[in-house]
């Protein structure tokens, strides 16, 4: 079977563990590419690094979904200072909204953050997200809501984009569109690929004539805990490593 997460490309001054880290982020940027749920040059998948320092990655501001790679990645810090030389800046949205939530929560080693059409619907409804679907039932419970400041640019929505998610792994941004975290790469993708398909699944939903079965609460608080329960065998892993592995079929140069 192929590895999508080969080290064969490590540049001599880079350690294996950030290296590693690179290239899984890399994957994701194309996968997310693959999927169409890239936004042109805009939004971000990011994923800090171990150290006290919480210096983290994130995509070159200017390339495509396809074009990032696992060394062109920009090493930043909390303060937006870059670590390592590039040429390439970085986006300032992107840095206030990752660099707080990187800063605040330790769990939250990946943060994902995406503007697809059905999340941008979702995040533009008063209701936001009804539990009702496969896939919005498992996040009963676990989205969060963040009100529209115009673009994050501002380093004083920080603290209240950090109090609006709170403990949760999911936030639908207002007006604006979908972030979720987790310990890993794989675990931020996996609460993403979720809330995505739940937010598809409404705006389709929403445009049949009829209405909706709903869900009672009781119910969809149980379909969490099964989805937790059933995440226990890796398929927060195993999903992001199979998408991988067609996206490194197709391109491996993200490896690089």
């Amino acid at each position: 079977m192929i590895d999508p997460y080969p080290s064969s490309h490590r540049p001599a001054g880079i350690a294996p563990d950030e290296w590693d880290l690179r290239v899984r982020l890399a994957a994701a940027y194309r996968v997310v590419e693959m999927l169409g749920w890239s936004e042109v040059i805009m939004n971000h998948l990011s994923v800090r690094i171990p150290g006290p320092e919480h210096h983290f990655l994130i995509n070159p501001y200017g390339l495509l979904y396809d074009e990032v790679t696992a060394s062109n990645l920009l090493k930043i810090d909390v303060k937006g200072n870059k670590i390592a030389p590039s040429d390439y800046p970085f986006n300032p949205a992107g840095f206030v909204i990752h660099s707080a939530i990187h800063q605040a929560r330790a769990d939250a080693v990946a943060v994902m953050h995406t503007h697809s059409t059905a999340g941008t619907a979702i995040a533009t409804k008063a209701h936001g997200l009804r539990h009702d679907s496969f896939y919005a039932a498992q996040l009963c419970g676990r989205v969060a809501y963040h009100d529209y400041e115009g673009l994050s640019i501002r380093l004083g929505e920080q603290d209240r984009i950090v109090a609006s998610l709170g403990d949760k792994p999911c936030m639908i941004m207002r007006n604006h569109g979908l972030l979720t975290v987790g310990p890993s790469i794989a675990s931020a993708f996996w609460q993403l690929w979720r809330l995505q398909r739940a937010c598809e699944a409404q705006v389709l939903t929403d445009a049949m004539d009829g209405p909706n079965v709903h869900l009672p609460h009781a119910l969809a608080l149980q379909a969490v805990k099964d989805a937790d329960s059933y995440s226990k065998h890796a398929v927060e892993d195993k999903m992001l490593d199979a998408l991988a592995r067609r996206a490194f079929r197709r391109d491996p140069s993200y490896a690089t």
